[in-house]
């Protein structure tokens, strides 16, 4: 896989700074300027129609004397600071802030054309050449009277206070790039830091699964969702690693469970036929033979439970059925293995009947192991008592014996395939190990729970629940 992100990231950045520049040194620059000369242009087009129809108009009226409207302008030339003239239609200049009044010697603006301006009421440039290489906002507001337009109020600004204007905004604008860009620069860290360098470890983390390699361990510090598929990854590699270990541990259970009684029955046979075993013992040892075949079919038979229950999209049986009843059954198989021991069998039931929805068969499979567990490690002439209660909309069974008890630290263990407790293995010769498993994935598999409590020395107790029937009347 082509380690890009980062880069396309980077790029991006690069591509942000050069079109931010290019756009602030060249775009913005002309906006700018735009803006402040129409801006001005108003604000200047405002005073000339003032004047034009106050000073100007008066001036034209013979209602004040050139000297006091010069006066005026001049004084209003000086605050704006600009030139200010009036300008008859000809180009006449009649009066001008910057120079003295001299009726004799009159200036004339040559080619001048109020239309020059294009519609509009302001131009930029030298005004028909007047301030040579010196640009100059100019604007026009005519002078009427009667109707008629009597001359023009012209005022002039200079350009270059616009630019200086214009180049302090611009600064605005150069800083607030660079504070933009510094900006970019601190997020592209922090991505970095939280998304990318965290991206990579789940990256490598991946890519070292992908190589079966599940005991790889890594680590990202972070609460958000980057860090929950972390924890989520590392869990799910941890869960496929306990997987494989305990394939391998049942592969390996399963082969020293087969090779233990086919050693045996191997041994004995051999020693039947080479004569090591004389022919008026070989009834006793064909006995022994025969009860490690019986292992086998026992082992292999759980095998297969197991295989079936752990199928996917398993179906059960579910019947409405008396679980009272059932217990009875299932205690009445185990009479033989109790008179051995002379084990008495306590039937605590709740009322005669007791209806469950449940898979019949496997129900009692559950029964004949619990059952079947507590003979095992029952001490002789004790008594097992298996209940039944009906509590929170549950019904709930109850297995219970006074034997050897399961240690505190295999409490966690005794659901796990082939295990056998150290306590177990000097009771249970013919034990696989797999009744608790078959057990738990039984009651699993009906969305119910199982729990034990057991005291060393003094028994050991399995309660598990089951769904109650509506249709008590009905037995299948």
């Amino acid at each position: 896989m082509k380690k890009t992100l980062y880069l396309k990231f980077v790029l991006a950045y690069i591509i942000f700074s050069v079109f931010g520049i290019i756009i602030i040194t060249t775009f913005i620059p002309t906006l700018t300027q735009e803006h402040l000369v129409k801006e001005k242009a108003s604000e200047l087009y405002a005073d000339a129609s003032l004047i034009a129809t106050t000073y100007a108009e008066q001036l034209y009226r013979n209602e004040t004397t050139l000297p006091e409207v010069k006066a005026q302008l001049d004084f209003l030339a000086e605050c704006t600071p600009s030139i200010i003239q009036i300008i008859n239609p000809s180009g006449r200049i009649i009066l001008d802030t910057t120079a003295e009044i001299d009726v004799e010697n009159v200036n004339s603006i040559q080619n001048f054309d109020s239309t020059a301006t294009s519609g509009s009421y302001y131009m930029v440039g030298n005004f028909f050449n007047t301030f040579g290489s010196r640009e100059k906002l100019s604007v026009l507001a005519p002078i009427t009277s009667d109707y008629k337009v009597k001359g023009y109020v012209v005022i002039h600004y200079d350009m270059q206070h616009i630019l200086d204007s214009s180049y302090n905004l611009l600064n605005i604008s150069y800083i607030t790039l660079s504070i933009l860009l510094l900006l970019s620069i601190i997020i592209l860290i922090f991505f970095t830091e939280i998304v990318y360098r965290p991206l990579c470890k789940i990256t490598t983390a991946t890519e070292q699964y992908a190589a079966g390699n599940m005991h790889y361990e890594f680590t990202v510090d972070s609460e958000d969702e980057i860090g929950y598929l972390a924890a989520c990854l590392s869990y799910m590699a941890k869960e496929i690693a306990r997987s494989e270990d305990d394939q391998k541990k049942f592969v390996a259970n399963v082969s020293h469970d087969f090779r233990s009684p086919l050693t045996s029955i191997r041994g004995y046979l051999e020693a039947m036929l080479d004569g090591t075993i004389p022919p008026e013992m070989h009834e006793k040892y064909l006995n022994i033979v025969l009860n490690e075949t019986e292992r086998l079919t026992k082992l292999t038979n759980s095998l297969l439970t197991l295989n079936n229950l752990n199928t996917k999209g398993m179906l059960l049986n579910k019947t409405h059925f008396d679980i009272n009843q059932t217990i009875r059954n299932t205690v009445a198989t185990q009479e033989g293995s109790c008179r051995k021991k002379n084990i008495t069998i306590e039937l605590i039931l709740t009322g005669e009947t007791l209806y469950v929805q449940a898979d019949m068969d496997k129900i009692q499979q559950v029964l004949y192991n619990l059952i079947d567990n507590a003979i095992k490690f029952s001490h002789n002439n004790s008594t097992i008592t298996v209940e039944t209660a009906e509590k929170k909309n549950k019904i709930f069974v109850s297995v219970k014996d006074t034997g050897i008890g399961i240690p505190k630290e295999d409490i966690h263990q005794i659901w796990d395939r082939f295990y056998k407790s150290d306590a177990s293995r000097g009771k249970d010769k013919k034990g696989t190990g797999l009744g608790l498993s078959i057990t738990k994935e039984i009651i699993t598999a009906h969305s119910e729970n199982i729990n034990v409590i057991s005291t060393p020395g003094e028994g050991t107790e399995f309660i598990f629940s089951l769904t109650p029937s509506d249709r008590e009347d009905e037995e299948e």
